[in-house]
């Protein structure tokens, strides 16, 4: 069974050709945000978030085609080789970087755009038991810092920043820098460091 499930998705140029692309930005997004990272041989087999984002690509597509055993099956191997814990069902962009991994929770209905950053820790999480869209939206070149947690349908808006340990429940525009339980809009701009971006 597995060997034809396995035969159905190498024969698929679309995916093939899709998961190259998404696996060589992801791939690059580490090396660019990862000053510590080695070469794109010991990324591509060795970081912990780049495995996990590979292996959610191929469960995602399957549970896009109706299948959800299969994809399931994935989403545990890799929490337990990884320790991050996608939902096939999350909708995940290109050149995504999760560092370190260790802990990160993406939901069922989560969308995440391209560029974004995810530390360890991050939980975009549902804020209802009811079967909705009930996961964050993030936009593109989102950073979220260790232990951030973004719960609820909301949007957070492109070029935006999510301080270490924020608890985000509301909507936040573009170029947003939030800090704080619950996690409200950074006003002084030019306090920040050029570290924290």
């Amino acid at each position: 069974m597995f060997a034809i499930l396995a035969n159905v998705i190498y024969r698929q140029h679309y995916i093939n050709n899709m998961f190259f692309k998404c696996t060589i930005k992801d791939v690059n997004s580490a090396k660019k945000f990862d000053p510590a990272s080695p070469g794109c041989i010991m990324l591509y087999f060795t970081y912990p978030g780049v495995i996990a984002l590979r292996r959610h690509r191929t469960a995602h597509w399957l549970w896009k085609k109706g299948l959800k055993t299969l994809p399931r099956f994935i989403s545990y191997r890799t929490r337990r080789k990884t320790g991050v814990d996608i939902h096939p069902g999350a909708t995940i962009g290109k050149g995504v970087f999760i560092d370190h991994g260790m802990g990160v929770v993406i939901g069922e209905t989560a969308v995440i755009g391209d560029n974004c950053v995810l530390y360890h820790g991050v939980t975009l999480g549902a804020n209802t038991f009811e079967k909705v869209d009930r996961h964050p939206k993030i936009g593109n070149n989102v950073i979220m810092y260790a232990h951030a947690t973004i719960i609820g349908p909301i949007h957070i808006g492109d070029n935006s920043i999510v301080a270490a340990n924020a608890v985000v429940v509301k909507d936040a525009p573009a170029n947003s820098k939030l800090i704080g339980v619950p996690a409200h809009k950074f006003q002084k701009q030019n306090d920040l460091s050029s570290s924290f971006r």
